[in-house]
């Protein structure tokens, strides 16, 4: 079409049609499911989508590739939102009802997608997406790991994470200066929230602030007045501690304060 990518949207156009099933056949389908493509760009995941016999919206930032999809798509009328992923209400996407979410992501934003879909992880189940492969990486890794951190932790409380395939900078136009990879999210089963959630992010941003340190010097002002004090994780760097780790720590630090 002639549109050339634009830098400040950190958009890399996938080109690559055989790639584009693979995505979209990572999704779990069921007949009449809502799905909400994030990016869609130039509609190459789009086009696949459409077959699938869902109920699809597309969120594009850019007015200029709206247009493009508008054209290309012109029996979506209603079904293209032109807002920022970054500020949009999921709850009113479908009406409040749950929803997928599909995409090959922007790269400067990929992180933050992640955060938003955190934050309504009540309504999405599910999530497939293309990301930088260090930011791929960084969601699913394991504690011991240097690239674990506050976004492996956020993550993993709440979905199961699975990094499926590698991708290269030549499948897209134009091509990334990085590797890409795609990661599926599922929702675990039987979420129960037993420990103040607020707390937990707070103190999973705050030991990973200083990850070198132990986590005894970087918690200090919320355990030197607690008997929590000297627990052996409070030996440990934030690396070291799993998901279920902060879990424990949130609880006990939650009953002292």
């Amino acid at each position: 079409m002639g549109y050339k990518a634009k830098k400040s949207y950190g958009q890399h156009f996938l080109t690559d049609l055989h790639l584009a099933d693979q995505i979209v056949e990572a999704l779990t389908y069921t007949d009449g499911m809502n799905v909400l493509e994030v990016g869609p760009g130039q509609g190459v995941l789009t086009e696949k989508l459409k077959r699938k016999g869902i109920n699809l919206k597309l969120i594009e930032a850019d007015m200029d590739m709206v247009t493009v999809l508008h054209k290309k798509f012109p029996d979506m009328e209603g079904q293209i939102i032109h807002f920022d992923f970054l500020k949009a209400d999921l709850r009113r996407v479908f009406d409040h009802e749950p929803l997928a979410v599909i995409g090959n992501f922007p790269y400067n934003i990929s992180s933050q997608i992640v955060f938003r879909i955190i934050k309504y992880f009540e309504l999405v189940p599910e999530m497939v997406g293309m990301f930088q492969w260090e930011v791929a990486q960084r969601i699913v890794s394991e504690p011991g790991s240097k690239k674990y951190g506050v976004i492996s932790v956020l993550t993993q409380a709440i979905y199961e994470g699975e990094l499926l395939f590698k991708v290269p900078p030549n499948v897209f136009n134009p091509p990334p200066k990085v590797d890409s990879g795609v990661i599926k999210l599922t929702r675990k089963k039987n979420l129960e929230f037993d420990y103040n959630r607020s707390l937990f992010k707070h103190i999973v941003k705050t030991a990973f602030n200083q990850r070198r340190k132990m986590l005894r010097n970087t918690l200090k002002s919320m355990v030197q007045k607690t008997n929590f004090q000297n627990d052996e994780l409070l030996m440990k760097r934030p690396e070291q501690l799993s998901v279920q780790d902060y879990i424990y720590l949130t609880k006990n630090l939650d009953h002292e304060s």
